[in-house]
């Protein structure tokens, strides 16, 4: 399957024309008040109608309660939502079967020990994102551009699919994707000149690096067939 590229955090009509227009598969909207991407949901509406189905929307929340995940539907009409905080597994059981929508459940990775909870929430979700664990004092679990060592997952035998995020950037998206594997990337913080305001030269910078990592990893893979 060709590699999903996902653009998250967006809040402005630029930023989402200018994912869009690079050909992002998924954009991903925060309904998240400390972090700086927070979009809210009066804009959330107007953006997602922008949107158009020229890609699948996601509404990212953390540790949200019925009335958060409520609004965020209703207004934004999402295609997938993104629990992206310490939601337990009896949590995304019950927010799948009340919204009956796919969910990313968000894994935090630091060290291998980490990766003993995919099995368990693997059972549960739609799809699994890999991110980087944040620092013990950080006000938020993730967008904060940190990498993890990707040589961990490249053990990790997954039958569902999964994402990569955490510090990813056009510089390293395409040695993210050789070692990983990975069918989809997840943006953030990568395409940003400053916390929470996206680029749009570095929006379409990153699509285009991830694009080419596909096609380098595809022609890796043809070799050994």
């Amino acid at each position: 399957m060709p590699l999903l590229i996902k653009i998250c955090g967006l809040k402005t009509p630029e930023a989402l024309d200018a994912a869009l227009d690079a050909g992002a598969d998924m954009v991903g909207f925060v309904f998240f008040s400390p972090s700086p991407r927070n979009v809210g949901v009066q804009l959330a509406g107007a953006l997602g109608e922008q949107v158009a189905g020229r890609a699948k929307k996601v509404a990212l929340t953390v540790d949200a309660t019925n009335a958060t995940l409520d609004r965020a539907v209703a207004i934004l009409k999402p295609d997938l939502l993104q629990l992206h905080g310490r939601e337990t597994p009896e949590r995304v059981v019950s927010v799948r079967s009340r919204y009956r929508l796919p969910v990313i459940k968000a894994l935090s990775i630091e060290t291998r020990t980490d990766l003993s909870s995919i099995r368990i929430y693997a059972r549960v979700a739609d799809q699994l994102l890999f991110d980087a664990r944040a620092p013990r004092k950080a006000t938020r679990p993730g967008g904060l551009g940190k990498t993890f060592d990707w040589r961990l997952l490249e053990k990790v035998d997954l039958n569902m699919p999964f994402m990569l995020s955490g510090g990813l950037d056009a510089a390293n998206v395409a040695e993210a994707l050789r070692i990983t594997r990975a069918p989809a990337v997840d943006v953030s913080t990568g395409v940003e000149s400053s916390p929470g305001v996206k680029d749009p030269d570095k929006i379409r910078a990153f699509v285009r690096a991830a694009r080419e990592g596909e096609k380098a990893r595809s022609g890796i893979l043809t070799r050994f067939l």
